[in-house]
């Protein structure tokens, strides 16, 4: 009974979050760093400084996801390895699900803005990125 009661009491508190718009996922083009993990057992890691960088481009509601790597002149490294992915709308929900030879994943898109982002994964693990600001050290 107690399994219940905290499965509905989990269920009712993620229906109540507020729902990503379906017309803001164009926001997800571009350049992010992660800035926070939060684990499901309420532990968080930040991270202040990102050798890497997500980029993240979305045609319709197909995409990939790939990680490059900041130069000070502005510039980004990168190589030909990307993550496609496909948007899935469910029950007023957003999904990003992956699919690549070896796994097939998803995560929950729980917030989207001009600046930050954050998705949830299958283990409840969720991620918050920041949009991406270059440092431009040119002589």
């Amino acid at each position: 009974m107690m399994k219940k009661l905290t499965l509905i009491f989990t269920l009712l508190i993620i229906s109540c979050n507020s729902k990503v718009d379906q017309k803001k996922l164009h926001l997800l083009n571009g350049y992010w760093e992660i800035k926070e993990v939060t684990f499901v057992d309420g532990a968080k890691k930040e991270y202040s400084i990102n050798s890497t960088v997500d980029y993240i481009q979305l045609d319709s509601l197909e995409g990939f996801r790939k990680k490059v790597d900041p130069k000070f002149n502005g510039t980004f490294e990168t190589s030909n390895d990307a993550e496609p992915f496909k948007i899935i709308i469910s029950n007023d929900s957003i999904f990003m699900k992956y699919k690549n030879d070896s796994n097939i994943w998803e995560e929950a898109l729980i917030s989207l803005e001009e600046e930050s982002f954050s998705v949830k994964n299958n283990d409840g693990v969720t991620y918050k990125y920041n949009r991406f600001e270059p440092i431009n050290i040119t002589p």
